[in-house]
């Protein structure tokens, strides 16, 4: 067990120190940065007075070695445009985010599991269908297609729910169910399906022959077993909706990192567009790895040798 989390925190290092890399040189393969910074009439000398200010007159190794030791210490740089810590602006829009995340999340699991459930034991019925079509219809369903039909029907036309910002709880309504219903249908075809091979397993069939209750054998047995990819589904939406919704973001100018990485990409501002992709990394990495070695709560039977 030890040798395997301590093999994983390895990787996980190794994935960081990547996306360090990648972060630091996604804003230098478009070129000069300081040209797409400056408006086109700037002259030379503020040219090079900003690559001195920002440090890009000295060699790429060293700027990225410079790089690498301030992000290590939570030292993202300094927008341009804003002229405050990157590290600032980010720790400004997570609690949106995570507000934002935590809601949409509860929404689809919720839904989600009784209905994968349901459908997954009444399999080739009418609810099946109905089931499935539903999942299909919240995955094809464009996010901004979705929020834009929500605030054409409840803040339009019946008025009754804020269509931007954040502020009181209604305004989290439209952006939550939006987000919950993509989620809701990943979820639920992915529920569907792992009911659908555990149930055909053997230990369910010795389970019911033991006289145990339909309760308990789905409850107990099946949805346990059942649960496993689907909790990886879920660390990766939660990854994924933490590092940035970026389209629900902009659709209910919700003031999350989303929002905040599509301003700084429409002003320039490639620090923070830097600091972004940083932190959404190292979510993601810190997202898998927990869920990784939570496998082994839900099934014992895991090797982690």
């Amino acid at each position: 067990m030890w040798n395997y989390v301590i093999r994983r925190v390895f990787q996980s290092f190794l994935v960081l120190f990547g996306a360090t890399l990648v972060a630091f040189l996604i804003t230098r393969v478009t070129g000069d940065p300081v040209k797409l910074m400056l408006p086109e009439d700037a002259t030379e000398q503020e040219r090079q007075s900003m690559r001195v200010q920002m440090g890009l007159d000295r060699p790429v190794l060293i700027q990225y070695g410079d790089y690498l030791t301030k992000a290590v210490t939570g030292d993202l740089g300094k927008s341009v445009r804003q002229k405050i810590s990157v590290t600032q602006l980010i720790a400004e829009r997570v609690p949106a985010t995570l507000e934002l995340t935590f809601a949409a999340l509860f929404i689809g699991i919720v839904i989600s599991f009784p209905v994968g459930i349901f459908v997954a034991l009444r399999r080739n019925s009418v609810w099946d269908l109905f089931g499935t079509s539903f999942s299909l219809l919240g995955q094809a369903a464009p996010t901004f297609w979705t929020g834009l039909m929500l605030i054409l029907i409840f803040g339009v036309h019946f008025r009754l729910l804020p269509i931007s910002g954040r502020g009181s709880p209604a305004h989290l309504v439209l952006p939550a169910i939006t987000l919950g219903f993509f989620v809701t249908g990943r979820f639920t075809r992915m529920i569907r399906s792992g009911m659908l091979e555990v149930l055909g397993k053997e230990y369910i069939r010795t389970a019911r022959a033991k006289g145990l209750s339909e309760r308990t054998v789905v409850w107990g047995h099946a949805l346990r077993n059942a649960s496993i990819p689907v909790v990886t589904l879920i660390g990766l939406e939660f990854a994924a909706l933490l590092g940035g919704a970026i389209i629900v973001e902009t659709v209910f100018a919700w003031p999350g990192i989303g929002r905040l990485v599509v301003n700084a990409v429409l002003q320039r501002d490639f620090p923070v567009v830097q600091g972004v992709v940083l932190v959404s990394a190292v979510i993601f990495v810190i997202v898998n790895l927990v869920v990784d070695l939570f496998y082994s709560v839900l099934d014992p039977r895991i090797s982690y040798s």
